[in-house]
């Protein structure tokens, strides 16, 4: 069964929809591209998303990606301070820190900072550092035992991957 950080912060952002919880999932890195998960969430009142960072994935971060990680984490500050969210998602922040994209600083005052009724999901793997791990309430590791990509040789699949 093909799971990911992603798409455990969005099932656990669903099941809070579904107590009338209202959750913002910011995606650090994925600019505009339209995963099916993407236009499911549109069909749901209570879940908002924002998607900052080129569609493409990146070697060394450019001046564009640097720039739209400091929009991103401007917009995540906004939004967690906002009282007008319960949980917020702060998707691949891990990946956009150890890619210097961002810096760890700012991420770990958003969460020393946020007020105490919100609810915080910051996804990024065995990429997130380890300042953040040590501040957080809970930290879960996801870790692939097999995968059809190394065993098989197959490619992301349309509909399942993305």
């Amino acid at each position: 069964m093909p799971k990911g950080k992603t798409t455990a912060a969005i099932g656990q952002g669903v099941r809070a929809t579904g107590h009338g919880f209202k959750v913002y999932m910011i995606q650090f890195m994925k600019g505009n591209y339209k995963y099916g998960e993407i236009e499911a969430i549109k069909g749901i009142s209570n879940f908002d998303l924002k998607q900052f960072g080129s569609p493409d994935l990146i070697a060394e971060p450019s001046d564009f990606d640097i720039n739209e990680g400091t929009k991103a984490l401007d917009f995540a500050k906004e939004t967690i301070m906002s009282d007008d969210y319960d949980i917020v998602i702060l998707d691949e922040v891990g990946v956009a820190i150890s890619m210097n994209v961002i810096t760890v600083e700012p991420v770990l005052e958003l969460i020393k900072n946020k007020p105490e009724q919100v609810e915080l999901i910051l996804t990024g793997g065995p990429k997130m550092h380890p300042k953040i791990k040590e501040i957080a309430d809970l930290v879960t590791e996801m870790r692939m035992i097999k995968h059809y990509y190394s065993s098989q040789g197959l490619t992301a699949r349309y509909g399942i991957e993305y």
